[in-house]
């Protein structure tokens, strides 16, 4: 662009000369060795400047033919590079795509075409020939040699990394991330590999350092960086906890100002002030997080902020969390589980009975079975909330590739990943309706309102202790009223015949026959002639009874459940 706008400028410039000699005309007189020339100044200018052009055309002219030899060197050696880097080309295409005959040929071909000192493209690619050929001896040599030159050093690097990370050996792969990541804290690879070596060896201030690092150099972005960096000081802080409770609380709540849902933090955080007895503090930190996100592990911390407090001020904790966060699972879980302690056993099969129509798992149907063990002692509805527990979904957890953790971690113990562990169910299950062949929760809860209503009316519609003659010792056992002993068995009868005696009747005997005592019994005598039912949707009870000893051997017509 700029040599079109000067030529034009030139143009412009001598036609504006000649036409400007054209208006004033003259003439041009020369006296040379007794010879007088005269012209017009218009020839004499044109003639000057032909003189000037053919002068640089003869200069150009002997130029090129004094130069012509190096002209054609150079040609060929551009013609010859160009073939070089066109086999260079096509040899890393067929490298990449594993097509090893024609990678080798290319090799060969670009070696011969071009030097190797000059273009260090020659020695990825035979390293990348060796190792699809299989020569990894061959291959780690020329990433070695690559890693000597500061041209090539990060790619030896990374050759080699790959390498030591192949054969297993962790050290020398560790080493080689650290020199990468020194050298070019930019590159993603190296700064990855060298933070979970260091997260892995418990090195939190060098992980931190390396993670600015890589802030400073764009390599990750800003909230992925404040994510890791919250992490880093957790881990940090769950280490210093016991030997320094006010440093541990410092990173914890600077990590809390990084991450605001971070539970593991906060979790520190409050026990850092209940080691210096500030409950006030230590239940500001928790009831923050609670509202952003419930978690059990909060609420654990939260109701037992004090060791000396009765289950009446661990209840009354529970309800400030189930106000801060109303129909929530764990806001009810929490809040049954402090009346459960404080024998409240209403209210704890109610809220208990809210977090499972919200969110069915396993814990809430296990609180049902404690409810149940703590209030009545009821082994067949013990036995029905055990059942249903075993086929709920399971509780969420801190899951991390496969993982399952008791606590959260701050990397993977598998693949050594930095902030792995996630909050959920584990082994891949869903939210959403419990697997088919499992009752669901409305289904489970409906009945137990009849239930407890029908066994109540059996218990006070049921007679007075009576005696009971044994036909074999003729001794009187006044027995216990069904509904009264806990747990109510199944008990099978041996096929003896029983005389039952009463105020107002001899002693008559009874027909051998199975006599079921419990909750079953009571039900058969108060429907009459009827047949007695489980009070579980009308099912056989889930508890197949206890074996009389007497006769260790059942009746052919009993089926075995188990």
């Amino acid at each position: 662009m700029i040599r079109l706008f000067v030529f034009a400028i030139v143009t412009l410039s001598l036609g504006w000369g000649f036409s400007w000699l054209a208006d004033r005309p003259g003439l041009i007189s020369i006296t040379w060795q007794n010879h007088l020339l005269e012209t017009s100044l218009m020839v004499a200018a044109t003639a000057i400047v032909a003189l000037i052009f053919a002068v640089m055309f003869l200069w150009w002219l002997i130029q090129t033919i004094w130069t012509s030899p190096h002209s054609m060197r150079r040609f060929f050696r551009a013609r010859k590079r160009d073939r070089g880097y066109q086999a260079l080309s096509t040899g890393l295409i067929a490298a990449g795509a594993g097509n090893a005959l024609l990678a080798r040929k290319m090799t060969a071909r670009a070696r011969g075409l071009l030097r190797a000192d000059q273009e260090p493209l020659i020695h990825l690619l035979e390293a990348q020939t060796a190792l699809i050929e299989g020569r990894h001896e061959e291959a780690r040599e020329k990433f070695a040699a690559m890693a000597e030159d500061p041209e090539t050093r990060e790619i030896g690097l990374r050759g080699l990394y790959i390498e030591a990370r192949r054969l297993g050996a962790n050290d020398a792969a560790r080493q080689y991330a650290e020199a990468a990541a020194e050298t070019a804290p930019y590159l993603p690879w190296a700064a990855e590999a060298t933070l979970e070596y260091r997260c892995q060896a418990g090195r939190w201030e060098d992980a931190m350092r390396l993670l600015d690092q890589q802030r400073i150099a764009n390599v990750i972005d800003r909230k992925q960086a404040d994510r890791w960096k919250a992490v880093l000081l957790t881990a940090r802080a769950g280490e210093r906890l016991e030997g320094d409770p006010k440093g541990a609380r410092d990173d914890a709540k600077a990590a809390l100002k990084l991450a605001r849902d971070l539970v593991p933090a906060a979790i520190i955080a409050a026990k850092s002030y209940l080691r210096e007895d500030n409950v006030r503090k230590a239940a500001s930190v928790i009831e923050g997080l609670w509202k952003i996100e419930p978690h059990p592990e909060l609420a654990a911390t939260y109701v037992r902020a004090r060791s000396g407090d009765s289950a009446a001020d661990r209840l009354k904790r529970a309800e400030k969390l189930e106000a801060l966060k109303p129909n929530n699972p764990e806001s009810l879980l929490a809040v049954a589980q402090a009346a459960l302690d404080t024998q409240d056993f209403a209210r704890a099969r109610s809220k208990a009975e809210a977090a499972l129509r919200m969110d069915p798992r396993e814990s809430a149907y296990m609180l049902l079975a404690d409810i149940e063990e703590s209030e009545t002692g009821d082994q067949g509805r013990i036995r029905h909330w055990m059942a249903q527990a075993l086929r709920a979904p399971r509780d969420p957890s801190w899951v991390a590739d496969g993982v399952v953790s008791e606590r959260w971690l701050p990397v993977s113990p598998v693949t050594g990943r930095l902030d792995a562990f996630e909050w959920k169910r584990p082994f891949g299950q869903l939210e959403g309706p419990i697997e088919e062949g499992t009752l669901a929760a409305e289904t489970a809860l409906s009945n137990l309102p009849a239930i407890r209503t029908d066994v109540e009316e059996q218990r006070s519609e049921t007679p007075p202790a009576e005696p009971r003659i044994d036909p074999m010792s003729e001794t009187s056992i006044t027995e216990e009223p069904p509904l009264a002993r806990k747990p109510p068995l199944t008990v099978v009868s041996t096929p003896q015949p029983v005389a039952v005696e009463t105020k107002a009747e001899p002693l008559r005997p009874v027909p051998p026959a199975t006599v079921v005592t419990g909750e079953a019994a009571a039900g058969a005598e108060k429907s009459g002639d009827e047949d007695a039912t489980d009070p579980f949707n009308g099912r056989p009870p889930d508890d197949p009874g206890v074996k009389d000893e007497r006769n260790p051997a059942e009746p052919n017509t009993r089926l075995k459940l188990f």
